[in-house]
């Protein structure tokens, strides 16, 4: 959706405001991540003061949606991890290259994320934890996201084809894929904690056939 299109969209509520854009289920089938409406974060405990949060911002998902059969579904997710956005204030010192770099990312030896999902497993109508295997640093676990499907539709008269939308978490020790730098020393809390959260809010698109 063209931000044109989402000004339109937002100018008409008041003409589509009875209707419910969910009247013409989202079919299933191939949908592909819609970047312009997706974000993925990463978290980390600082110190154990803040919860310091940085973009990835690029990375790529395609999905298999089957709503009469929503554990059959699956995903397939890509990401870059020399695209990394912290906002770091001073410009003096590039802080996204050295997440980067070869203490944490070590983008340049290992220039893809992936996760592969292998089974859904539902934990309510809308809910469900999606276990896959992510290979990161060069090394592959499982993880499992706990996923929130926020709804979707068919299609809209501002918007060509179908769409749908996620919200994902997870949370995996960064030790477990060989990223140690930084880590407190045993009973204090300076540093950077092991512990690293994933969110993911995302849109997906299926063109009209």
């Amino acid at each position: 959706m063209r931000p044109l299109v989402l000004a339109l969209l937002l100018a008409a509520t008041p003409v589509f405001a009875q209707e419910d854009l969910s009247g013409e289920p989202a079919p299933a089938g191939a949908y592909q991540l819609d970047p312009a409406h997706a974000r993925l974060l990463f978290r980390v405990n600082h110190v154990g003061f803040s919860h310091y949060t940085a973009l990835i911002n690029k990375f790529d998902a395609k999905l298999n949606f089957d709503p009469e059969n929503p554990e059959a579904m699956s995903v397939t997710a890509t990401a870059d991890p020399a695209s990394v956005e912290t906002h770091y204030p001073d410009a003096s010192f590039d802080f996204n290259a050295f997440i980067e770099g070869p203490d944490f990312l070590d983008a340049a030896k290992f220039p893809e994320a992936k996760f592969v999902s292998t089974s859904v497993k539902l934990t309510g109508e809308k809910t469900a934890d999606v276990t896959g295997d992510l290979t990161l640093h060069g090394v592959t676990h499982p993880i499992t996201f706990a996923v929130t499907f926020n709804g979707g539709y068919g299609g809209h008269p501002l918007d060509v084809g179908a769409r749908i939308g996620f919200s994902a978490t997870t949370t995996f020790n960064r030790t477990d894929f060989g990223i140690s730098f930084g880590l407190p020393p045993e009973g204090t809390t300076m540093g950077v904690f092991d512990a690293v959260d994933l969110i993911l809010e995302a849109e997906f698109v299926k063109p009209r056939e």
